[in-house]
């Protein structure tokens, strides 16, 4: 369902602002932004004034950070929320019905698209995003990262009985049943793999099913809220931001490290057959600018700046004290990975699809 920015209730802002996800005086300070390029502003609103923007952000973040991109643009910006799958799947069928309506896809899968879907792109910002956030194609720029690692509910479990490593989990039989995992971590299984070896990373975690009856849920932002809760005592793995952002909003939840640490990212690319190309130009350049990127850090998010102080301040400090491995994976390569997750965590056999 397609969001519109412009038609959102006054209330809606004003909580925003109470949450501190934007401020008058980001928005006085935006009066002259380093992602502003007046030339493309100008292009963008002879041809209409519009933006669409598909995303899998929730619309709590995501809503406020696009309208603070309209008060700044004078745009019209629509968001349309979803799951990467929908996402994925809402663009086939508009792609094999030659309807083109999308401008900016932001979710962690425009690496999976068909190359030519994404056009080649090169916003004035990239520059300042390390290049193992970026695509070498210019097809895809990461607007934060998504590190993994367990976490924990701080009044089930001790800080001192935390696991050093994942060999530790099989010493937690007090655990059993009380272990959760979004069972379509492929990208974290990828990277375990890379890290022991696919043979020792598979016995490892099939040994941990088997001693924890992990259990398998959907969605990452639901298995940190279950674990915030008390629901789950323990996350085997999930996007450390959103451990952080149920941790920020006073939630007994806390979160850990351990060897290796997989990351992928939030990723922006532009729809090759964009209807509107220079305000996604500078939509991208919004979401790569240092502003941009503090708003999105307030909320948890893990900015890919390294000029942006992150929420809480010390978390890529304590990220670092491991080692970090790429888990980015295409298409082919997830289903690949996912049915070896599967085979380990019988995800399938417990209704997860």
């Amino acid at each position: 369902m397609i969001r519109k920015l412009h038609h959102f209730a006054r209330g809606l802002a004003v909580a925003a602002l109470a949450a501190g996800v934007f401020t008058a005086a980001s928005v006085a300070q935006a009066a002259d932004p380093s992602w502003m390029d007046k030339d493309l502003l100008d292009k963008a609103k002879k041809a209409g004034g519009t933006l669409t923007v598909y995303g899998s952000m929730n619309e709590e973040e995501a809503l406020p950070f696009w309208k603070l991109f309209d008060q700044v643009t004078g745009l019209k910006t629509s968001y349309v929320r979803a799951s990467d799958v929908k996402l994925m799947a809402r663009i086939t069928v508009e792609r094999r019905a030659s309807t083109h309506s999308w401008d900016l896809l932001q979710t962690t899968a425009v690496n999976k698209l068909p190359k030519d879907w994404v056009a080649q792109t090169e916003p004035k910002l990239a520059k300042d995003i390390p290049a193992i956030a970026k695509d070498k194609d210019k097809r895809w720029y990461g607007v934060y990262a998504n590190y993994n690692g367990p976490a924990f509910n701080t009044r089930l479990v001790k800080k001192s009985d935390l696991p050093k490593t994942y060999e530790e989990f099989l010493t937690k039989k007090e655990w059993k049943g009380k272990v959760a995992l979004d069972c379509r971590d492929n990208e974290w299984l990828k990277a375990l793999s890379d890290h022991f070896g696919e043979a020792k990373a598979t016995k490892l975690l099939t040994d941990i099913n088997k001693t924890l009856a992990v259990k398998c849920v959907r969605g990452h932002g639901g298995l940190a809220r279950s674990t915030g809760a008390g629901e789950h005592a323990v996350s085997l793995n999930n996007y450390i931001n959103l451990s952080i952002r149920v941790g920020l909003r006073g939630n007994p939840i806390d979160w850990w490290v351990l060897d290796p640490v997989a990351v992928f990212y939030g990723q922006i690319g532009m729809n090759a057959n964009a209807p509107h190309k220079d305000a996604a130009m500078l939509g991208m350049n919004f979401l790569l600018s240092k502003e941009g990127q503090t708003q999105l850090a307030k909320s948890g998010r893990i900015p890919t700046r390294t000029d942006v102080t992150p929420n809480p301040p010390d978390v890529l400090e304590r990220i670092n004290k491991a080692k970090v491995v790429s888990g980015i994976l295409d298409g082919k390569e997830e289903r690949v990975w996912q049915k070896k997750m599967d085979a380990i965590f019988g995800g399938r056999k417990r209704g997860r699809r």
